[in-house]
């Protein structure tokens, strides 16, 4: 059975992944506006009323500020951490909150969606992986390191949405305080270019049909370098670049077919 997947938003503006089968979808994050994703979701022929849940990461605005209304307005579960609830502002008695556990499956419809820890400076950061049948498909953003979680669970994944944040040496000479280019690059802030290569040179099955590189940096990244940093060394997994202003087209995996139309994407990340 294929797994359909889309970036409807991806960077320090807002993030928010969809993957889904014909009949069920899930959200991992929701931090852009209800309308944003509804608008997106509409231009892919994606419909809202397949989403049954919304899984959160961690706690960090760009992740959440969609939560409140879009989870409201559909009736749509939310998946989160007891940590992680206390900084989502919101009433958990008007809302469908389930707690979940690392490493603990949960199944909705025919998707099966399991979380694992990951080093993130936030209260309970959570990566997830999401399976149907055969197909595996990884959500992997806002990690400071490649940890033996990520590398055993990237080896599984037949595409991946995988953060390469920042490159070095633009980090390096552009303007950020040291304090911020030290948390991004401490251990609990952002992959680089460099370490998203290394995991994908060294760990990429080679089943892996597309990885959508993710969450890239508006002022310390290049979506022209990232692209062919990663597409000298693909083979013969496909390599797309998240916007952090469009939706990126519908993939389907365990398929070579894209089948949902987006707006051209112009390297202005």
């Amino acid at each position: 059975m294929s797994l359909f997947i889309t970036s409807l938003n991806s960077g320090s503006n807002g993030n928010c992944y969809y993957v889904g089968n014909k009949h069920e979808a899930v959200l991992v994050d929701a931090g852009i506006s209800c309308r944003e994703t509804e608008k997106r979701m509409l231009r892919l022929g994606l419909s809202i009323n397949k989403v049954k849940a919304i899984f959160i990461s961690h706690e960090h605005t760009d992740h959440i500020s969609g939560v409140p209304v879009l989870a409201k307005k559909y009736n749509i579960p939310v998946y989160v951490t007891p940590g992680t609830l206390k900084h989502l502002r919101i009433n958990p008695d008007e809302y469908q909150i389930v707690h979940f556990i690392a490493h603990h499956s949960i199944t909705i419809g025919d998707l099966v969606i399991t979380a694992f820890p990951k080093f993130h400076d936030a209260v309970e950061p959570h990566s997830f992986i999401i399976a149907c049948g055969d197909i595996t498909v990884g959500v992997f953003t806002d990690i400071g390191i490649a940890c033996e979680h990520l590398i055993t669970h990237f080896s599984k994944c037949h595409a991946v949405f995988l953060e390469a944040n920042y490159d070095d040496e633009m980090l390096d000479s552009g303007g950020y305080p040291y304090y911020l280019k030290r948390r991004i690059r401490g251990g609990n802030g952002h992959l680089s270019n460099k370490q998203a290569l290394e995991l994908f040179i060294k760990h990429k099955p080679e089943f892996m049909s597309h990885v959508l590189l993710a969450h890239l940096s508006k002022n310390n990244n290049s979506p022209e370098l990232v692209y062919e940093l990663f597409n000298a060394n693909a083979k013969r997994t496909k390599v797309i670049v998240a916007s952090r202003y469009v939706e990126t087209p519908v993939f389907q995996i365990g398929e070579s077919n894209v089948i949902g139309r987006a707006k051209q994407l112009t390297f202005e990340l």
